[in-house]
């Protein structure tokens, strides 16, 4: 995932080199939580079910191997994607870059582990937007 600029001074001057090491070195083009393919086209179904075509057969939305093939009609709602790796800090500080810090994730699963903090950040926005208005337009409206 990009770096946005106005974070970019949270993370070391040799980040993309680091997380080249996590993301090719460690864990060899493949996410660490569930095994998808770095760049490579991957038929998905639903709840992250998907085809692993090396090992050729279905995995489940954490990696594991399924032990049945998917129903007909869960075949016919399949999708094509395409994953990206990117390199994860697992305690959402940019200062620990250590490699137990750090996780080789698809975009899925970084979504996956980041959201009790995006949903502690949305809350926290919309606590302060509260209050701004509170501040300057008095009390909302009771609708």
């Amino acid at each position: 995932m990009p770096i946005r600029p106005e974070h970019r001074h949270f993370y070391p001057i040799d980040w993309p080199q680091l997380s080249a090491v996590i993301r090719f070195g460690r864990a060899g083009g493949r996410c660490e939580a569930c095994r998808r393919p770095h760049g490579q086209v991957i038929v998905c179904l639903d709840k992250g079910t998907w085809y692993d075509a090396e090992a050729g057969h279905w995995r489940s939305g954490r990696g594991r191997r399924l032990r049945r093939e998917p129903r007909l009609g869960a075949l016919a709602r399949a999708r094509l994607t395409v994953p990206v790796l990117a390199a994860c800090h697992r305690a959402h500080d940019t200062s620990l870059n250590g490699d137990r810090d750090l996780a080789a994730w698809c975009q899925r699963c970084h979504l996956i582990h980041d959201r009790p903090e995006h949903l502690r950040r949305r809350r926290l926005t919309y606590l302060r937007r509260r209050a701004m208005g509170d501040l300057f337009l008095g009390p909302y409206p009771v609708i």
